[in-house]
Parts: C-alpha cells; sequence; structure tokens
C-alpha cells in the first residue's frame, strides 16, 4: 500500500537535511567526471546487496575454472574457513515489502493496451518459450526482424559446448532493420532527438536525415577500406554523431568496437589493439557537465602506440583547436558531404558478428565480449517492446552511454528496431540543476525513462523540489545496472511517476545482450528490490556452490544461473573462446553461470544479490579488482596492492584499496594522490579509489592468495565475523590491518 501524498513528503525530505546542490554536483561529479551516471552492464551486472544469507568466502576467492572442481572433490572442505550456516530464510526483505500492481493510470494514459494482456498471457507466452523454444523464437525472430532472406534452422549448438547458433540461413543489416523499414513508411517520423549538454543547443533528427547521415558516413568508411568484418573504434561522447557511427558500421559490414569517452589513452589503446581496428571515429572535444572533455586528446595519446590504425575520423562538436596528424585524420565533414546520400546495406549471416564491447573480468584484462546480428538485434526488439511496452509513437530516453551495453541496447538498438524516438542526453542530472532529466523528460513527452539507481540516490538526496514537473505521458519508469534499494524504489514511484508510471527494476549484463529478468511494462506485479520474473526464453537455475546442483522450488538461494541459450547472449570472447568458456559456461557444465548471487522468494521472484567474483559495480560499471591492483602496483612506492568494494551510498559500491609500501616509501597524503591519479590514467576516472589504506602486509593465505572478504569485513566494522584466520600465512597481520584501518579512519574525522 502507498502512503497518502501528505505523509509521502514528509518521508522524502521534509525535515531532513538535505544537502545543497551544490555539494551534491561536487561529491557526485567530481569523484566520477562524464562516467557518473552510465549504466554499464554488465552493468548491467550487479552490486553487492546488504542482505546476504550465506557467507561463503574461500570458494568465491577461488579462480573460477576451478571453483566446479573443488566443488566436486571436497566440497565440505571447500567451505571449511569459517564454517556454513544455512539460511533461515532465503529472502527475508520479501516479507518487509509490499506488491505493488500495475498503476490505474498507466492503463488510463495508454495509447492502446500493453503488448502482453496480462499475467496468464505471459505465463502462457512464458511456458511455450521454454517448452517450444524453435516455435517461439522462429515466430519472434519473423515478427520483429526483416529477412533479406528467411532463415530454415533456428538453432543448433548447446550452452554445455559453447557453440550456439541462431536463425541459420538467415540474410539481414542490422541498420536496414533499424532505419530503412522506418524510413520508408515515414521518413519525417523522428528518430533521435538530440538533448545537447547545454539546454536549448539540441536538434531533432528523421528518420530520413538518419538514413541519409547513415548514408555518407558509409560511403566514407567504404573509402578509407573498411571491408566486411573489419573493426571500427568509436570514441564518442553522447551526441547523435555516435548513433550515426553505429549505423554507419553496420550499413558496410563492420564491427563497431566503442569505448566509453571517460576511459583513459592507456585503456582505448589496449582496447584498439585486442580488436584490431584500423580505423577510429572521435571527436575534437567533448562537453558534459559544462565541463570539456579531450576526447582528441586522449585518442592522439592512444594512437602513440597503434601503428596499424590508419584512419582517424575527427567530428568537430566544439570547434577546437586540436593537431591533426596528416595521412591519418580527417574531418567528418568535409569527408561525408563528398558522398552520395543513399549507401545500399551489406547482407549480412545471422551469425556475422555485430559489435564487440570490452567489460572487465576477474583476471584484470577486459574481455572483448562479441554479440551477433539477428539474435542481439531481436533481444533489444522484443525486450524494449514487452519490457518497456513501446508502441508507436513513443518517445524512449535511457540516460546511459553508449559506450556501455545499457547505451548499446537502449540508446540506440531498442527504440531504432520498433521506429520510435530516442532521445540522446549529452549532459548530466545535476547540470544546470537537478531538475534536469525531469525538465528533459517533460519538454520532449517520454513515454519511458530508464536511468541507473545512482542517478536516482543523488535526486533523492538532492530533495523533491526539483521534481516539479508532471511528466503526464510518463507511463513506465526503469532501473539498470545495480538492485536498487527498497526506498529509493518507492521514491521513484511515489515521487517521480506520481503513482502513475510503472516501474520495471531490469536485470541482465553485457553478456546476455538485453534483459533477462524483469517485470513487463503494464503487466507484472513489482516488489521494490525484486527483479521479478524471467524473460522469455530465460530458464533460471539457483545454484548450490558448494554441491553444484540446482536448488529446485522456491526460498532459495545461490548463484545465478541460466539453463537454456537465447539469442541474444554473447557468442564468445573475441580472440579468447577459452576464456569465455571458463568464464561463462565451464563453472557449471550445463549452464550459463552470471557470475551473481540471488535468491529466489517464496513466490519466485528473483532477488540479485550482486558479484561473487573480483568484481567491483561502481555506479553501473563494472570493474575488475585485478585490473586497479596492476595500476597501483605500477606505482615504484607500491609492493603489493588489493582491491575490494565497498557499501557506498552514492554510487552502490565503492573503491577501496590497501597497499604495502616498498622499504623507504612513507603513505602520506601526496601518495595517496598519486596512487589515485594513477588509476585515473591507467583506466578512467570512474575505478579511482575512494579510499587508500597502508598496511604493514596483506592477509594471504600460504599459498599467496590473497583473502579479500577479510578486508572487505574489516572495512564494514565486522572484525568479530572474520571466520577463521588460521589458514592465513601470517595471521597476526589482521589485527595490524584493523589498527591502520581504524587509525585512518579517526584521521578523516
Amino acid at each position: 500500500m502507498t502512503a497518502p501524498s501528505d505523509r509521502r513528503r514528509n518521508e522524502h525530505g521534509a525535515g531532513r537535511s538535505v544537502p545543497k546542490p551544490a555539494e551534491l554536483d561536487e561529491l557526485a561529479l567530481s569523484r566520477f567526471g562524464s562516467s557518473l551516471l552510465s549504466p554499464s552492464s554488465l552493468s548491467s551486472s550487479t552490486c553487492s546487496r546488504r542482505h546476504v544469507a550465506i557467507e561463503r568466502p574461500s570458494f568465491w576467492e577461488l579462480p573460477s575454472s576451478d571453483r566446479q572442481r573443488t566443488a566436486q572433490l571436497n566440497p565440505l572442505t571447500t567451505m571449511s574457513e569459517g564454517g556454513v550456516q544455512p539460511p533461515k530464510a532465503a529472502v527475508p526483505e520479501s516479507h518487509t515489502v509490499d506488491t505493488f500492481q500495475v498503476p490505474k493510470a498507466f492503463h488510463n494514459k495508454h495509447p492502446k493496451k500493453p503488448h502482453v494482456n496480462g499475467m496468464d498471457h505471459y505465463k502462457e507466452m512464458y511456458k511455450e518459450s521454454i517448452t517450444e523454444p524453435h516455435k517461439f523464437w522462429a515466430k519472434m525472430a519473423r515478427e520483429n526482424i526483416s529477412w533479406e532472406r528467411d532463415f530454415q534452422t533456428v538453432h543448433t549448438g548447446t550452452l554445455a559446448n559453447g557453440d550456439s547458433a541462431w536463425f541459420h540461413e538467415g540474410k539481414l543489416n542490422a541498420s536496414y532493420n533499424c532505419i530503412d523499414r522506418h524510413a520508408a513508411k515515414d521518413p519525417d517520423r523522428p528518430a533521435i532527438i538530440y538533448e545537447a549538454d547545454e539546454v536549448g543547443e539540441g536538434r531533432t533528427i528523421s528518420y530520413g536525415e538518419l538514413l541519409r547521415e547513415v548514408s555518407r558516413l558509409s560511403w566514407v568508411l567504404k573509402q578509407m577500406g573498411v571491408k566486411k568484418g573489419d573493426t571500427v573504434a568509436l570514441y564518442m561522447p553522447m551526441i547523435p554523431e555516435a548513433l550515426v557511427a553505429f549505423m554507419a558500421c553496420t550499413r558496410v559490414g563492420a564491427v563497431h568496437s566503442v569505448v566509453f569517452a571517460g576511459f583513459s589513452a592507456d585503456s582505448l589503446r589496449d582496447r584498439i589493439i585486442d580488436a584490431k581496428s584500423k580505423v577510429v571515429i572521435t571527436t575534437d572535444e567533448g562537453k558534459r557537465g559544462g565541463k570539456l572533455i579531450g576526447t582528441k586528446k586522449i585518442v592522439d595519446e592512444a594512437l602513440k602506440q597503434c601503428p596499424d590504425v590508419t584512419d582517424c575520423l575527427v567530428f568537430k562538436r566544439t570547434g577546437a583547436e586540436v593537431p591533426m596528424q596528416e595521412g591519418r585524420d580527417s574531418w567528418w565533414a568535409e569527408e561525408t558531404e563528398k558522398w552520395p546520400a543513399y549507401y545500399p546495406p551489406e547482407s549480412m549471416s545471422s551469425e556475422d558478428p555485430l559489435f564487440l564491447l570490452y567489460t572487465s573480468g576477474s583476471t584484470g584484462k577486459p574481455k572483448g565480449v562479441m554479440h551477433t546480428t539477428a539474435g542481439y538485434i531481436l533481444g533489444a526488439a522484443m525486450t524494449g517492446k514487452y519490457v518497456f511496452d513501446i508502441h508507436d509513437g513513443d518517445r524512449f530516453f535511457c540516460g546511459g552511454d553508449v559506450g556501455w551495453i545499457t547505451g548499446h541496447t537502449y540508446v540506440v538498438y531498442a527504440p531504432l528496431m520498433l521506429g520510435v524516438t530516442t532521445v540522446v542526453f549529452e549532459g548530466t542530472p545535476a547540470y544546470p540543476d537537478f531538475s534536469r532529466y525531469w525538465d528533459v523528460c517533460e519538454r520532449h513527452k517520454v513515454t519511458q525513462f530508464y536511468v541507473a539507481p545512482t542517478a536516482l540516490r543523488l535526486l533523492k538526496r538532492a530533495g523533491d523540489h526539483h521534481v516539479k514537473h508532471q511528466m503526464k505521458d510518463m507511463r513506465v519508469l526503469g532501473s539498470v545496472g545495480e538492485p536498487i534499494a527498497a526506498e529509493v524504489w518507492k521514491w521513484y514511484h511515489e515521487i517521480v511517476g506520481k503513482e502513475e508510471a510503472h516501474i520495471v527494476d531490469t536485470y541482465w549484463q553485457t553478456e546476455t545482450g538485453s534483459h533477462v529478468i524483469s517485470p513487463l511494462g503494464g503487466v507484472t506485479p513489482t516488489k521494490p528490490g525484486s527483479a521479478s520474473l524471467p524473460f522469455f526464453g530465460i530458464e533460471p537455475a539457483i545454484i548450490d556452490p558448494v554441491s553444484g546442483e540446482e536448488l529446485p522450488g522456491n526460498d532459495v538461494e545461490g548463484v545465478l544461473a541460466f539453463k537454456q541459450p537465447w539469442p541474444s547472449m554473447a557468442r564468445t570472447v573475441y580472440g579468447a573462446h577459452k576464456r569465455y568458456m571458463e568464464t561463462y559456461l565451464n563453472v557449471y557444465k550445463g549452464y550459463y553461470f552470471t557470475g551473481d548471487g540471488a535468491a529466489k522468494d517464496a513466490e519466485g521472484y528473483y532477488w540479485i544479490r550482486g558479484r561473487v567474483d573480483d568484481v567491483v559495480n561502481v555506479s553501473g560499471h563494472r570493474l575488475s579488482t585485478a585490473e586497479i591492483e596492476a595500476a597501483l602496483i605500477e606505482h615504484n612506492a607500491v609492493g603489493e596492492a588489493a582491491v575490494v568494494g565497498v557499501q557506498d551510498e552514492l554510487t552502490g559500491q565503492a573503491v577501496n584499496a590497501f597497499v604495502s609500501i616498498k622499504e623507504g616509501n612513507e603513505l602520506n597524503d601526496a601518495l595517496r594522490k598519486d596512487l589515485i591519479m594513477q588509476v585515473r590514467k591507467s583506466i578512467g576516472p570512474f575505478a579511482a579509489p575512494k579510499a587508500v589504506y597502508c598496511v604493514p602486509d596483506l592477509p594471504k593465505t600460504r599459498s599467496g592468495k590473497i583473502m579479500r572478504r577479510i578486508l572487505r569485513k574489516i572495512l564494514a566494522g565486522e572484525e568479530d565475523q572474520l571466520g577463521d584466520t588460521s589458514t592465513l600465512s601470517d595471521p597476526s597481520v589482521v589485527d595490524k590491518i584493523i589498527e591502520n584501518v581504524h587509525q585512518a579512519k579517526g584521521e578523516k574525522k
């Protein structure tokens, strides 16, 4: 039950001490810069949850490839460190939250009716998708994709073998599906509403205009020697030309590899080299939150060590003077104006690669996750259609950045596949003030809005007086990147949605391509904090990490896996299929392993618990602890480093680092700043540690494995719950670490 509106105001701001906007702006934006609200991944993957019923530390600190073997050989010994306590209740919070039905106002403002006619219809469709997947997916593929040549075989391969393939014999082009078929029907239909960083500087681009711009850029790429199957790197801010570049790549059959324009030159270099990109597309500068971002400068630095890059195309965003290397660099406008306004789309096979997107892994080296053409665009179209209940004429606003999977799927592909308008937002929710999101939604009559809980926490703290807009067209409010806390969910529902919009808390990853567990807009009853029920074709399993066996029934907790392949799942890690198998498919043979803990409540609703590997989720960005540790160790004063994620009120999790300093050095404020800058330069501002602790040594087993869960417990103030530390090579180091942490925290106070 929702509270009366007057009571609601008291609960959400009245009488509380609320930070000033400038303080919040500095707190959030200065720490994370342009990355603050770009939900990723795999974000898509999720951050840790506070309610964890089972503590299984040492198992999770094994390499993923060893987990199944260890569990099979000696499951009880595996978990002996600290003991295993069965949970009293798998999902205790499911009994403390209300179930919310679809608001009546949702149906009153609906142009037609939801694509799924109630829960019975959902159950019927879901059952068919699981029991007759070939029949179901064939029908969906023909309904949602325009085929140049129809497919004959729906699916081959298995999860166990890692060789799934979909819609054999089919021929299509993603650019045609996203643009041409809509431009042919209505060339004046708005495709992109560009909301520039500065209010009033944006513009609207129709499907006809988009087709012309994409075609001209396609000719440019062809002239640069880009062939079918080649990889093109994109390092661009949130401007319409980023979407034009996406579509031009797919039009000529190239594979786009987008690198978030907040990554450092070193990170960009590594991704260009790994993907074998020979062409890079960027801008002179970017703008975000009133600040300039030197994108071309970063690209130039990266390309110093990328000798195979032959061309760099630069779009003039600000008009700043930037160096242009003769024979390599060229201006977007000068090149595109030379070419015709139509380029015929290349014929692509269903399983041809569509894009690479790099995501953090527990080993530290970023993984180039590869998605293929037909399966991915089908997942984007279907989840847009059913999860967000998108209909003709809708205006979809996803606050994610195109440098992450959220932006790929729900800024670019889903809205364009469905022929609706996508809002491309260059700015931040706090610039010029905290009402920016709601102003955009109001002015552009947005019907669906999708953003990370990080943004919602920031805006909730800023105060309800910023949410003064009616947003009468809003039907669905989405959340992405990490679980949304119940109190933030309710604020989103009551204050932002006015109790009229349906909230969908979505769970998915870079590797899944599109939503895998989520409510359906206008259909599914929801519980604050729960991702709800599986999407079509997704058969979840809760696995006991000790035995490796599936836990049947409801009210269970373990790790989350999926039992069947689905079209939009990633096919491989580029150039490293063995790594793909070891990370996702060999941990529990015959299952896709998400890397997340989860629980299933008594009613079958899923609650995501967060990462069970060495990955930290900051503002929806999945960051590898190993990658951050490697950056810290590059500093000549650091002997060893360990990185963990801790709960953070604003960003979900924050990076905390422990370092042991080489003899002759001292950890002072200057060195702390150096180490933070080292990470910013090596990876990007969003990966910078919030705190750095100096310790005499790290807690390690006799085999040299760092026990990060002990560090997490110490930071959480749970020194009395460390479990058995006798397996450490030097148990006395724990007391020294506790003392150092207390001393450092005392200094901060």
